[in-house]
């Protein structure tokens, strides 16, 4: 039986309105809303005919109801996304002993908040797997999200970033430490994130390279005029997920199985996940790991 929702929650993902889901379906569009609503319930016929013209299999238009992010309304494909790395993290949760959220309390300054993870002068470290070691769910936005700025908030408990898939690795930096700032309720995101990257009594005789920034941050918070040149050669990414997919290949999982769980397609997951679905080579027999995996992170 359908769950009007999960149409919802599709077509929206998608980035269709009723009237284009109808188009490629051929269901009328009043049919469409009335089964948004719980008004009607389509036939198994026209649910398959509905999943194959939004990209979804007919189970993921069936299944439970989906999560709704808290403080977050659900009205962009990216949030669309959002729900569909909550549902995925569940998961997760089932197979794996993942990272307690960690934060210090509201507000907490960037220096205070960097004393209590323990980092020391140097440049913060991967800014991905240091939310991460701390209990922070971070994921990738698929590519049709590009135009959705990063964005995070808090479910059940856990927090939550999401990043844009086409951000330079300097931005893409610094969006995580704007997204901590978010997480911990700060009205002035970018200064704390700008503190929390380049503490301002470490900066004299530093450039924008040492702190793994892009060079206007870095020239807007010193004021410098030197003439600095290169960058981050590669973006920062997850390492619990790459843990993830390792020891599921290990114990003879593969993506696509992963996928077929969350009634997903390939194409899908790997947008969630820094695109490391491709990287997860295949392997064969019945999923596992047997008990639940406990995965440790050091940043």
């Amino acid at each position: 039986m359908l769950t009007p929702s999960r149409l919802t929650l599709a077509r929206t993902r998608r980035g269709l309105t009723a009237a284009e889901l109808a188009r490629k379906s051929g269901v009328p569009a009043r049919a469409i809303g009335e089964y948004e609503r719980g008004l009607r319930r389509p036939k198994p016929a026209t649910t398959e005919s509905l999943a194959g013209a939004l990209g979804f299999p007919a189970a993921f238009l069936t299944a439970p109801e989906p999560p709704r992010p808290q403080g977050t309304a659900v009205d962009s494909q990216a949030k669309a996304a959002a729900q569909l790395a909550i549902e995925f993290n569940a998961w997760l949760e089932r197979l794996f002993v993942l990272p307690q959220p960690d934060l210090p309390p509201p507000t907490t300054s960037p220096g205070d908040t960097r004393r209590a993870w323990r980092l020391d002068i140097a440049p913060a470290p991967n800014m991905v797997q240091l939310l991460e070691s701390h209990g922070v769910r971070v994921f990738s936005l698929p590519v049709d999200c590009a135009a959705e700025e990063a964005f995070s908030f808090w479910h059940n408990g856990t927090p939550y970033v999401f990043l844009n898939p086409t951000a330079t690795p300097e931005q893409a930096r610094f969006d995580a430490a704007v997204q901590l700032a978010v997480l911990l309720g700060h009205d002035e995101p970018e200064e704390f994130a700008a503190e929390f990257l380049m503490p301002h009594e470490q900066l004299p005789g530093t450039n924008h390279l040492h702190w793994h920034v892009a060079k206007d941050r870095f020239t807007a918070r010193t004021r410098a005029h030197n003439d600095f040149r290169g960058g981050m050669a590669r973006r920062e990414t997850s390492k619990l997920l790459t843990k993830v997919f390792k020891v599921l290949r290990e114990n003879g999982s593969t993506p696509l199985h992963v996928a077929k769980e969350l009634n997903l397609g390939l194409e899908e997951l790997n947008g969630l996940v820094f695109g490391l679905v491709l990287t997860a080579l295949p392997g064969g027999g019945e999923p596992g790991p047997r008990g639940r995996a406990r995965l440790t992170l050091v940043h």
